[in-house]
Formats: structure tokens, C-alpha cells, sequence
């Protein structure tokens, strides 16, 4: 490999995940190889770490990197490796994408990465989510009102607040607006301990929940188990680990029912699909975290049936950061992957 450029986008989110979180920031990254073919990948984060990332791949790594041969696997173990006294995961892992991803869109040439890995389904559902626990009571209820329109066959939104009875009230607002043929999903984000998840659980009880997600800090592996062993709601975590070995530790332990990986916060396509595969093993299904241009291409080919998930107006698409013709469209719940080059995702460099 011959060079590694990185051009940063900031994008505003047109319904900011909160007062802390108005923008979403995307490092494009395209890698050079020595007969001048170019792949394109990117790293992302919502609100911490892109001035960090930006400094490493445009030192460390690119000095890495070049010379390589451009194999995404053996490329990708020899930076971790070579990354890890930064950190196993993290900064690190979220760098490593943006590199791994672009290997991988060299990888495809002119195929998409569907058709290369291999499609086990044409299509795959989308659940709307929301990035909305500072939403209004109407603000939410019309939210779950414009999914139950769209015909998305699952809806997710945020609890936690501090008096689990408004936790009660927006779960039960929701699940009148979306009806009992649609699925619910609820996410905690690590705001519970594993006392207030039990009471929880048990006071959520009759709105049919379909997984509980990031109950608790996603690195306590032993709580997780507890509360597992002590509910009946399906247990969901991942977005916020960053290693193979992580994974691994929660699925050994018994600890989760879905895993949630993000194809970036993991380091890219490669690890990713280690970690499906891990899961596989155990008969745990893959939910891929955000990301759906990306999450809905690897979908196609995951082992285990899997649901999408869309944050109303963030996908790259919405937020103005890909030009048509998009590698992904949504369209009734469902989506599917049109035709394209490699990742689809070149425009996001210029």
C-alpha cells in the first residue's frame, strides 16, 4: 500500500440525541494502493474521540500501513497488534475500521460486498429507533406514530429516566401507538443497576417487551448473567464492545440473547464478522448496531435472522453525507441493497 488519506465531515443531526450530541462525525478514509486503485472506508463517532482518531490513522497507522500487502484480515491483526498499547479497543479499534473498511471496498472491485461475502437473503427489516429520552411525551408518541406509518415492524426507544413510573408511562404511550402486531424494543444505556433492572423489568412486564437492551455497564459481565438468569425479557448488549474477546466473555458466560455489534466501534468488516460467526456457536443472533447503509449489506449475509437498525434522519443518507445513488434503501420496514461498487460508500470522501 502506497498511502492512507483521511478528509473529516461533521454533519448536524437534524434531531439531536440530546443537548451533548447535536452532530455526528464521519472520517472518511481512502487507502492508495501502488498501481493507484483507491478504496474508501470510514471511521465514525457520534460526540467523542474524532480529533483522536483523525491523529492516529494520519500517523501511526498510515507509517503502518504502508508498504502491506492490502489483505484485510492479515492487515488487520498485524495494526491491532501493532495498535494495542494504545488500547485493545476504543480509539484504536474505531481507527482500525476506517483502514479495514477501505481494504474491503478494494477487496469487492467492481462487485458489492454483499454479492462477495455471499447473500443468505434478499432483504432484511428495519426497526426504527430513537435517540429520545429527552423527547416530550408528544414528542415520542408522534415519533412512534411516524414508524407504526412507515410500516417498520419494530420500533426501539430510550428508558432510564430517574422515576422508573415516567419510564412506565412513555413504554405504555408507546405501545398504545404501535399496537400489539409490532414489535418493542426498549434501550437503558447503561443507566441501571442490576436492582433497578429487576424492578423494571417486572413493572415493564405487560407491554411485551422484545429485548431489553445495555441494562446495565456494558462491561459487567457478571451482572449480566444475574439479571439474565432472573428475567424473562431477552437480554441485548454489544454496541459498546470493542473486542472479539469481549464478545466472547459474554457469550461464554450466558450473559446475553442478542448481540448488538458496531461495525465500526469493533474495527470493521473483519472483526465483525468474527464475532458474528463466535455467536453463531452459540445460537445467539447478530443485531448490527446503527450504521444501516453498512449494517443492511452485512445483514444479507449474516447465518442467524437479524432486524437493521434505523435512527430516524441519522443514517448517512438523511444527514446529507452520501450522494445518490445510495448502496441502501428503506422502504416499508424493509431494505434492501441496490446495485453498486464495493461499500457504496466513495462520495463520503468528497
Amino acid at each position: 500500500m502506497r498511502d492512507l488519506r483521511v478528509t473529516p465531515r461533521t454533519a448536524e443531526l437534524p434531531r439531536p440525541w440530546g443537548a451533548g450530541v447535536p452532530f455526528n462525525h464521519v472520517l472518511a478514509v481512502e487507502v492508495t494502493l501502488d498501481d493507484g486503485r483507491t478504496g474508501t472506508g470510514f471511521s465514525w463517532t457520534p460526540q467523542i474521540g474524532a480529533r483522536a482518531v483523525q491523529a492516529l490513522l494520519e500517523h501511526d497507522v498510515r507509517k503502518a500501513l504502508i508498504g502491506l500487502d492490502p489483505h484485510p484480515e492479515v492487515v488487520w491483526d498485524r495494526l491491532w497488534r501493532h495498535l494495542r498499547e494504545a488500547g485493545p479497543g476504543g480509539i484504536t479499534t474505531i481507527a482500525l475500521a476506517g483502514v479495514d473498511l477501505a481494504l474491503w471496498d478494494l477487496r469487492c472491485g467492481e462487485h458489492g460486498l454483499a454479492d462477495v461475502l455471499g447473500r443468505r437473503r434478499e432483504s432484511v427489516p428495519v426497526y426504527g429507533s430513537g435517540v429520545n429520552l429527552h423527547y416530550s411525551l408528544d414528542e415520542l408518541v408522534a415519533q412512534a406514530g411516524r414508524w407504526k406509518a412507515a410500516g417498520y415492524p419494530g420500533v426501539k426507544m430510550k428508558v432510564g429516566r430517574p422515576d422508573l413510573r415516567e419510564d412506565l408511562e412513555r413504554v405504555a404511550a408507546v405501545r398504545e401507538v404501535i399496537g400489539r402486531d409490532t414489535l418493542l424494543m426498549i434501550d437503558a444505556n447503561q443507566r441501571w443497576d442490576l436492582h433497578r433492572a429487576r424492578r423494571a423489568v417486572e413493572a415493564l412486564r405487560p407491554f411485551d417487551l422484545h429485548w431489553l437492551e445495555e441494562p446495565l455497564p456494558a462491561d459487567d459481565v457478571a451482572a449480566h448473567v444475574e439479571l439474565r438468569r432472573s428475567v424473562d425479557v431477552p437480554i441485548a448488549v454489544g454496541e459498546n464492545v470493542y473486542t472479539v474477546y469481549g464478545f466472547r466473555d459474554l457469550l461464554t458466560a450466558g450473559a446475553c440473547d442478542v448481540v448488538q455489534p458496531n461495525l465500526v466501534r469493533v474495527g470493521g468488516i473483519t472483526p465483525f464478522l468474527r464475532i458474528a460467526e463466535l455467536a453463531r456457536t452459540f445460537g445467539v443472533p447478530t443485531y448490527p448496531h446503527l450504521l444501516p447503509e453498512m449494517s443492511a449489506q452485512l445483514a444479507l449475509h449474516l447465518p442467524l435472522p437479524c432486524q437493521v437498525e434505523e435512527v430516524e434522519d441519522a443514517s448517512f443518507a438523511a444527514l446529507g453525507l452520501l450522494a445518490p445513488p445510495y448502496p441502501v434503501t428503506v422502504e416499508s420496514g424493509v431494505a434492501k441493497v441496490g446495485p453498486h461498487r464495493g461499500l457504496g460508500v466513495q462520495s463520503l470522501a468528497h
